[in-house]
């Protein structure tokens, strides 16, 4: 309780909560708010915002419901984003736990590994992931977890380079605890906090990577996306400007939210840095 206390201190932070369990929610009854295919016209093409409340806002060119296909791309956005970031989350995590507990050879042959992957800019490995393994909810989220575990392992190896030589490390090895259950047991969690806060602002870049990908047409196109509904509209902007504004104001909003989300874990999982920063 005194987590959640420290965590809605942050009004920021509970409003950012507020969004993404609404965005959620939708994502979860998007079938049972529109019955129909986000891909099926349901009415008159190009219907202007607020003009039909059967269509609250409005149509794209081929007569489909903006509200549904809103309501359908948070799911792909917040699954992509949450299931590729537990994959980079669990990747650099083995990584950076090795590298930064046994140190020497170990650390510098992933390091090296790692360093490796970070000198190639992360969005275009996406693309050129994407692309080869063809365009699919799996491989945008496994190309997106391969370009994003980078940064988790340096942060982890970092955290294990300093708490491996704690006494609480010491007394475990002394009475013969293996090295993987010292990672495990003693280290891991007492470095938790970073791990956590980071990860929730992965989930945010995911989201906004997915969300490119759809837009250049790298999008599962079984699958309604708020990238998609972007790209579809840029050559409407003018005419229709609701279609792209809508799902932009949509990842916007989820974004910032997650954002807050991560400040607020910041805060709650640090009082120190928070009261220092106050």
């Amino acid at each position: 309780m005194t987590f959640l206390r420290r965590y809605i201190a942050n009004p920021g932070a509970a409003i950012g909560l507020g969004i993404i369990l609404v965005t959620a929610l939708v994502a979860i009854a998007a079938p049972l708010i529109f019955p129909a295919s986000p891909w099926q016209s349901a009415g008159e093409p190009l219907l202007p915002p607020f003009r039909d409340w059967s269509f609250p806002l409005g149509t794209d060119l081929l007569g489909r419901d903006i509200a549904a296909g809103l309501a359908y791309g948070a799911r792909v956005s917040l699954l992509v984003g949450v299931v590729s970031t537990l994959v980079s989350v669990l990747a650099g995590i083995s990584i950076g736990a090795l590298a930064g507990y046994y140190g020497g050879h170990v650390d510098d042959m992933l390091m090296r590994f790692t360093e490796f992957f970070q000198t190639i800019p992360a969005f275009a490995m996406a693309i050129v992931l994407v692309a080869i393994f063809s365009p699919s909810i799996a491989s945008i989220t496994l190309a997106i977890a391969v370009v994003s575990w980078p940064p988790v392992a340096r942060l982890v190896r970092g955290e294990f380079l300093s708490l491996r030589s704690r006494e609480f490390v010491q007394a475990a090895v002394v009475i013969g605890q293996s090295g993987p259950r010292i990672m495990i047991s003693q280290i891991l969690p007492n470095a938790v906090s970073p791990i956590v806060v980071m990860a929730s602002l992965m989930v945010a870049t995911a989201i906004l990577t997915e969300s490119a990908l759809s837009f250049l047409g790298l999008g599962d196109r079984n699958m309604m996306s708020w990238g998609f509904m972007i790209g579809a509209a840029r050559t409407m902007l003018r005419e229709a400007w609701w279609m792209s504004v809508f799902p932009g104001l949509t990842i916007l909003a989820t974004v910032l939210a997650i954002n807050l989300i991560g400040e607020g874990l910041n805060d709650a999982m640090n009082p120190q840095l928070r009261d220092r920063r106050g």
